[in-house]
């Protein structure tokens, strides 16, 4: 198995997008042989109870134990974001017509995506449907709708409705992903699928990046698909070329925040892949150790799917293969420092949250998601593999040109970070 079988693949079908963030596929019924469904063990992933985030909110919602507040206009967006713990200045705004409510999306009135480390919140105007996703630490991508209503909210896990287009087939079988999409989109929101699409990640060109989506804050001498619309098969920028609020795109007073912020949506786009990675691993590895369990697969092939698994996410865990920023950014909204601020720390005061944003996202390259749920919870086999990989990278052991980005001093600094906050 080499390590493309655990990538994200690159061609989502273009009819299906959702809302260029955070979507998954339909469990299919027709299957090749051995490629392993949602619904067969060990995953039996629409009978297994969700354990996260959105599915403990649900539960204390309908017990009673939390009362959200409806706000004309908003609904329950701002008291959802509160219970969560989802900054609102994390807000991107998509305005290409890529959504399962595609018909109330146009570019004066932009689809809205909120985030932390394990949920995503997409809310439009004027929808009482509000769509959220989450890491689930076992099931991977877990979808939920929420339904707004003055009288009360009502939270439900979907799946065939929601299950529609990012199912991915990898060597193991079937897996549920997110989806960062850069689209070609017209003035009115539609998008030109004959033309190019793009999945996008921390690795990506700029030039690949944000299409269909506003940007505020810049990079002066970053290219990128944002902020633009087709003229002909030729996307052409607004103007002016860059910009701190969108109050001359739409009415911004009808949305939490006037921004869409340059720095939240680098750090949505290596988020969403770096759980990606996390669930494609874990599928393979859970789906060896069941194989190898029914006496169907041999002890080496499972130790090399488990060292594969593992070298996938330390790579992007690394910042393997990053797109360096062409000119340092400039940011719009709180985010950066809000998010900078949450930690953990060092005994140096040094965080992974540090951003550098002059020629890469991050001060510190190795991802925070080491902090998350769905990182501690990885297979206990695939997690002792995935930190003895980090430490001999970070050793100076491992001189693997992945690498080779990394300075001594970063692989210094990095390691310090992660035994003092307990990663390794």
């Amino acid at each position: 198995m080499n390590l493309n079988s655990l990538s994200v693949f690159r061609r989502p079908n273009p009819l299906m997008l959702l809302g260029c963030v955070v979507v998954l596929g339909l469990l299919q019924t027709n299957v090749c042989d051995g490629q392993r469904r949602l619904d067969e063990p060990p995953i039996d992933y629409r009978t297994t109870d969700a354990d996260n985030p959105v599915s403990d909110l649900a539960d204390k919602v309908n017990s009673g134990e939390i009362r959200l507040e409806y706000e004309p206009g908003f609904g329950y967006l701002r008291s959802i974001l509160e219970e969560l713990e989802i900054p609102i200045s994390s807000q991107a705004l998509v305005f290409s017509k890529t959504s399962l409510q595609a018909g109330r999306i146009e570019p004066k009135n932009p689809r809205a995506f909120y985030f932390n480390d394990d949920v995503y919140v997409g809310w439009i105007r004027g929808s009482s449907l509000m769509e959220v996703a989450t890491a689930d630490p076992k099931l991977g991508a877990v979808f939920y709708s929420i339904q707004m209503q003055p009288r009360g909210a009502s939270i439900r896990r979907e799946h065939h409705r929601c299950l529609v287009c990012h199912e991915k087939t990898t060597d193991s079988g079937k897996v549920p992903l997110h989806t960062i999409t850069s689209v070609m989109t017209r003035d009115d929101g539609q998008v030109n699928l004959l033309l190019a699409e793009f999945e996008t990640d921390h690795t990506s060109p700029f030039e690949e990046r944000w299409g269909g989506w506003y940007v505020t804050g810049h990079s002066e001498l970053m290219k990128h698909m944002g902020n633009a619309f087709l003229e002909g098969d030729a996307l052409v920028p607004m103007q002016p070329a860059f910009f701190d609020r969108l109050d001359h795109a739409f009415d911004t007073r009808h949305w939490p925040a006037a921004t869409s912020d340059i720095a939240a949506l680098m750090v949505l786009e290596h988020q969403v892949e770096m759980h990606n990675r996390m669930t494609n691993a874990n599928y393979a590895v859970r789906r060896s150790e069941y194989l190898s369990d029914a006496g169907k697969r041999d002890d080496e092939a499972h130790h090399q799917q488990i060292n594969q698994a593992a070298k996938s996410i330390v790579e992007y865990l690394l910042f393997s293969g990053e797109a360096k920023l062409p000119s340092p950014v400039t940011t719009s909204s709180p985010f950066a420092d809000e998010f900078a601020q949450r930690g953990p720390f060092d005994s140096q005061g040094r965080s992974l949250r540090q951003f550098d944003l002059q020629t890469r996202l991050f001060k510190y390259p190795c991802s925070y998601l080491v902090y998350s749920e769905q990182f501690q919870q990885l297979e206990p086999e695939l997690l002792k593999r995935v930190k003895g990989q980090l430490r001999a990278i970070l050793e100076g052991d491992n001189q693997d040109a992945a690498f080779e980005h990394l300075t001594a001093a970063d692989r210094e600094a990095i390691l310090n970070i992660l035994v003092e906050t307990k990663v390794l």
